[in-house]
């Protein structure tokens, strides 16, 4: 299942203090074209400040993993953490060592009227090596392995769906190993890992080449993913 942008344009004004962006963007998703047009208000603005849901998503190192969501529309914030274990309030350190059952994850609140879930399961697959059961590129071990944890049944219920359809897209040759899990308290991660891509750049683009993840990814779903 191959999903590329096939064009996109937009055009930005300003109403009051707020950057108001017009976009429209077409998709080819296999042999189906899709469009979509939205209205973007603001970094995590005013776009519905009423119809806000979750998703959670594991998938190797947290560093890599803000990015590709942040800067989608529909998006209110992206927050690295752990998620899964048994320990409360762990440590980065705690988790790495591999005894509190945690995931490195990413906790991701949107509108789903923006940007579906949906969107965001085929955002989150082309990220990971999904077929990877015991971590992910450079990094090994239980708290870098791929899980998708649902927040309610229809979460499960697309989850499932989506997980099936990659097994069948032909995309990869191995069996699909990423868990669907019930979400279970998501703890932030420190201070230092929020938004890292933003606050250490160079040392960001290093380690996502460096790791094999950005060669997977080209290989695996073109540029830009």
């Amino acid at each position: 299942m191959t999903i590329s942008q096939a064009s996109s344009s937009e055009g930005a004004f300003t109403v009051e203090r707020y950057e108001c962006v017009f976009c429209f963007k077409s998709y080819t998703i296999g042999n189906k074209y899709l469009s979509r047009v939205y209205l973007k208000i603001g970094r995590g603005g005013i776009m519905n400040k009423g119809n806000r849901a979750l998703a959670t998503f594991a998938g190797g190192c947290f560093w890599c993993m803000v990015k590709p969501f942040d800067e989608q529309p529909g998006i209110y914030s992206v927050v690295s953490g752990y998620t899964g274990g048994t320990k409360g309030n762990p440590t980065y350190e705690e988790v790495c060592s591999e005894t509190t059952g945690h995931y490195e994850a990413v906790q991701i609140t949107f509108d789903p009227e923006v940007f579906p879930y949906e969107e965001i399961l085929n955002l989150y697959w082309q990220q990971i090596d999904p077929t990877d059961p015991g971590g992910q590129f450079y990094d090994r071990g239980q708290s870098y392995q791929t899980a998708i944890f649902y927040h309610d049944e229809e979460q499960r219920q697309l989850a499932e769906e989506s997980k099936r359809k990659i097994g069948e897209s032909g995309q990869f040759s191995k069996p699909i190993a990423t868990k669907i899990l019930p979400a279970k308290t998501f703890y932030p991660a420190e201070t230092y890992h929020q938004g890292y891509y933003k606050k250490n750049p160079e040392r960001y683009n290093a380690y996502h080449k460096g790791s094999g993840r950005e060669a997977f990814i080209r290989e695996h779903w073109g540029e830009n993913k």
